[in-house]
């Protein structure tokens, strides 16, 4: 029987943030979890590709917008299951279980956030993040998200659009989970923005988004 799980990984100009994310993923290849690895590329100028390439992922291409890039990627999954990751998203040890323990239960599920940093700030912003999950339901995709593929088909999939794609998405997911392991992600935008400042732009970004506003215009903003 096929291994059940497809990765799906958008990427642009990642070589940085990319070996560690994929080095992470061999334990789901040695438990049995991993069908394939697709990483969807968005015109990288770097050794994105040839990483991936080494890899073994099956590489997908097109023009950069995370929305579409992951459309692109999923689409071309054959798993019962995706499994979502931002590439400078690296799952902590020990993942493998609390997914495979998970898959019986066939409902969405997305990782604890953590960041790759120490100290008050990088704990609240965490903190806050897993709360609104447990709470709303609302995860974002740096905390990963793992769900069924006919489920995943049944919502619509993600939307072409370059931000608040993940949001669009988990807003027509029903009984998200928070799994008991950690996605840890880099801290570099909110290091460089200010933890507070930035922890502020993105709940502000997340009202404009709920009140109707532009996909497009948000990312010119966010980008800003």
């Amino acid at each position: 029987m096929p291994a059940p799980i497809s990765i799906v990984i958008p990427t642009l100009n990642s070589d940085g943030n990319l070996p560690a994310t994929l080095a992470a993923l061999m334990e789901g290849l040695h438990a049995g979890l991993i069908r394939e690895l697709i990483v969807s590329d968005g015109g990288s100028a770097d050794q994105t590709l040839e990483i991936a390439d080494e890899a073994g992922a099956e590489i997908v291409t097109g023009p950069p917008s995370r929305g579409g890039q992951l459309a692109r990627g999923c689409a071309a999954a054959k798993g019962e299951w995706l499994l979502v990751l931002h590439a400078d998203t690296v799952l902590q040890a020990g993942w493998s279980k609390s997914v495979g323990d998970h898959l019986g239960t066939g409902t969405p599920a997305a990782f604890r956030l953590a960041f790759r940093a120490s100290g008050f700030a990088p704990a609240w912003v965490a903190g806050w993040a897993n709360l609104r999950s447990r709470l709303f339901g609302l995860p974002y995709g740096d905390q990963g998200l793992l769900v069924p593929i006919e489920m995943y088909r049944k919502a619509g999939g993600f939307p072409d659009q370059p931000l608040m794609e993940d949001v669009a998405l988990v807003r027509s997911l029903r009984g998200i989970t928070l799994l008991p392991s950690r996605a840890v992600t880099s801290a570099d935008r909110y290091e460089r923005a200010g933890w507070l400042r930035r922890g502020g732009r993105n709940l502000w970004t997340l009202t404009r988004y709920f009140l109707g506003a532009d996909p497009a215009k948000l990312a010119q903003d966010y980008r800003r």
